[in-house]
């Protein structure tokens, strides 16, 4: 136990050193973490690091789909829902059958077998695109079709691999059947997931307590993906959609000092386990790489392994940019309801769609999950399926994730989420204003039932200023906004009193407790000052001691 625990702190050590790194140097962590991942794999004197498939698909996967749910507009996904299923349901499909023919017709693998690694290699993860996309502000529709596809594209690749599985066991599968159950795995899914957030949003509501509560969200995503998938279902459905119940019913139940916990704890949950899912998918490449050779040695067989994994991740990238294109104009060249719906997009759009299928770790612990034996004999062309999985991951992230800014910039899409950005924040501008208007009004009728005329005074010069402020923000995007510049001040102002009040704790003038509540006061205020700054312009508040000089 001493042992593992201390594996899991150097993992989680190194993967906070290469994430920050990573900042530092400019490039997307999910890159690097694969990386320096691999690399560090075949290090003699580190001991290997083989993941189990179930530590993915228990541990790491449900939070990170519940997450997603939650951070995702249930408007959205719904406005969007024929574009998402096309790719989650319908691409993961294709792409399954495209790899299976080319497994089984160039390589040479049976039929079921093919099936599996299509299966395998089919969903595409969009954890590091995602991260890149919104970091250079793309169009929300774009955002929200890949996430909404992440979310449910995992779960149309496991049902089929676990179907592909039973093939290979049994020599065949009854299609219709199969079918049948598909759908009864999504329906009965789907009602466990909205159960259980309808459950926990209750739960949560009858134990206000923020501590408890936060606790309760934390177990959600478990329960929600592991009852189902031990019955046989994947769990990723469910999972996304107590994820998606939560989003759109948590600020009824949800109290605003849980929101502010819950904003801190699930974003270091996210990241950490993101970092670690891909650090451990690099470490993953000395016993791959291990395993092939042991079944499959002499110079021909690495080269017939390598052209294999080279054929497959060229299908995958090709594949789908196909029915990416085909699923974008045909219906709207079929369908006239459709194409006044939803006009025919400009093909920037559906090329950075295509572009960004990303293989992950949900790839990878599918394929390790593939069982060892099959009967008495070793099961069949199991280390090429984890060889050539790998190699997809890495094509897929490595290549076409480090080239993602660029291919970004050379279809101007950036351009066009700047100005749906500006548009959008001058809409949050005008409600801003109405909210405080109402406060203004609310205020007026304090006063009119008695309220004591200092405070009614104190608070109405308060919100009058702040209206004037948002109304002198018609784009905080340009210089000399009042809200940047009214953040960039108040850090310093926040800074200079964390001095005085450090000053005056080394004196003794006020005890520890008291210290505490202030130095709390103060990280909400600036935590607020960050958030209002990032909301209105996209920037990073500055370190203010260096601001300040260091004073």
């Amino acid at each position: 136990m001493l042992h593992l625990l201390a594996i899991g702190g150097i993992l989680v050590g190194l993967t906070a050193m290469i994430d920050g790194a990573a900042k530092r140097v400019g490039l997307p962590a999910s890159i690097m973490l694969v990386v320096v991942g691999a690399l560090l794999s075949f290090v003699p004197a580190i001991p290997r690091v083989e993941i189990d498939p179930d530590l993915v698909l228990l541990l790491f996967l449900p939070p990170l789909l519940y997450s997603s749910g939650v951070g995702m507009s249930w408007r959205g996904f719904r406005a969007n829902l024929r574009p998402i299923l096309l790719l989650a349901i319908g691409c993961v499909l294709f792409t399954a059958t495209a790899v299976a023919c080319a497994a089984h017709w160039l390589i040479g693998l049976p039929w079921a077998v093919a099936f599996v690694l299509g299966a395998v290699v089919s969903p595409p993860d969009a954890v590091a695109p995602m991260a890149i996309a919104r970091r250079l502000g793309l169009p929300t529709r774009l955002l929200t079709v890949l996430e909404g596809e992440g979310l449910v594209n995992d779960a149309t690749a496991l049902i089929l691999f676990n179907f592909a599985l039973a093939a290979v066991a049994f020599g065949s599968v009854d299609l219709v059947s199969a079918g049948a159950k598909f759908a009864m795995i999504v329906t009965g899914e789907l009602g466990w997931g909205l159960a259980v957030g309808w459950a926990a949003l209750r739960l949560r509501g009858w134990a206000k307590d923020p501590q408890v509560e936060i606790a309760l969200s934390l177990l959600t995503p478990y329960l929600a993906f592991w009852a189902p998938h031990a019955l046989g279902g994947s769990g990723v459905i469910a999972a996304v959609a107590t994820g998606l119940y939560v989003s759109w019913n948590g600020p009824r139940f949800i109290a605003p000092a849980t929101r502010l916990q819950g904003y801190f704890v699930w974003g270091s949950v996210v990241h950490l386990f993101e970092g670690l899912v891909f650090v451990l998918t690099g470490l993953q490449a000395e016993t791959i790489a291990t395993g092939l050779g042991a079944s499959d040695s002499g110079a021909n067989g690495w080269m017939r392994s390598v052209a294999a994994a080279a054929l497959i991740s060229a299908v995958v990238v090709i594949v789908r940019f196909i029915w990416v294109f085909a699923a974008t104009y045909l219906p709207r060249w079929l369908f006239a309801s459709v194409r006044r719906h939803d006009p025919y997009p400009p093909w920037p759009e559906p090329f950075f769609i295509g572009y960004t299928g990303i293989r992950g770790v949900v790839s990878l612990a599918a394929a390790l999950s593939i069982p060892y034996l099959l009967g008495d004999t070793g099961y069949p062309y199991r280390n090429l399926i984890l060889f050539i999985t790998f190699i997809v991951i890495a094509v897929t992230l490595i290549g076409q994730g480090s080239l993602l800014p660029w291919v970004i910039g050379r279809l101007d899409l950036a351009n066009a989420g700047a100005a749906e950005a500006a548009e959008a924040l001058g809409r949050e501008v005008q409600a801003r204003i109405a909210g405080v208007d109402a406060a203004l009004a609310a205020l007026d009728q304090q006063e009119a039932l008695g309220a004591p005329p200092a405070a009614v005074a104190a608070l109405r010069r308060r919100h009058r200023d702040r209206r004037e402020e948002y109304r002198g923000t018609a784009d905080a995007r340009v210089a000399g906004s009042p809200v940047a510049d009214d953040a960039r001040l108040q850090a310093l102002l926040v800074t200079a009193e964390r001095h005085k009040i450090a000053a005056l704790y080394a004196d003794g003038a006020i005890t520890d407790d008291a210290r505490r509540r202030i130095e709390r006061e103060l990280d909400l205020e600036e935590a607020r000052n960050r958030h209002a700054l990032e909301s209105a312009t996209g920037d990073q508040l500055a370190d203010p001691e260096v601001e300040a000089g260091g004073a």
